[in-house]
C-alpha cells in the first residue's frame, strides 16, 4: 500500500507543479490585460467577463468537481488575476520613497 500511495503522491505532486506554473502564466497575462485596460482608460473588473468565465468553467466540468467547486476555485483565480492586474493601476511611487516592509 505505501509504494501504492507514494506513487499517487507523486502524480498530484506533478499536477501540482504544473497547475502552478499555469496559474503563474494566466497571472502574467492579467498583468498585461491590466496595463492594456489602464492605457485604454478601461475599468479593471468586468463583472460580466467574469461570470462568462464561471459559467463556461461550470458548464465544461466533466467531473468529479461539483458546479459549486467549480466555481469557488474559479472566483478565487479570478480575485487574484485581478489583484495582480491591479498592480498596473498602482500610482507609481514618487522618486526616493522606499517601500514599507
Amino acid at each position: 500500500m505505501q509504494v501504492s500511495l507514494a506513487r499517487w503522491r507523486r502524480r498530484i505532486d506533478a499536477l501540482d507543479r504544473k497547475l502552478l506554473e499555469l496559474l503563474n502564466q494566466r497571472a502574467r497575462l492579467a498583468f498585461e490585460v491590466g496595463r492594456k485596460k489602464r492605457a485604454a482608460g478601461v475599468a479593471l473588473r468586468d463583472p460580466r467577463r467574469e461570470a462568462a468565465i464561471l459559467a463556461r468553467m461550470r458548464q465544461r466540468n466533466p467531473g468529479p468537481l461539483t458546479a459549486p467547486a467549480v466555481a469557488h476555485l474559479f472566483r478565487a483565480i479570478l480575485a487574484e488575476s485581478r489583484r495582480v492586474a491591479a498592480r498596473t493601476f498602482a500610482r507609481p511611487r514618487a522618486a526616493g520613497k522606499r517601500a514599507r516592509a
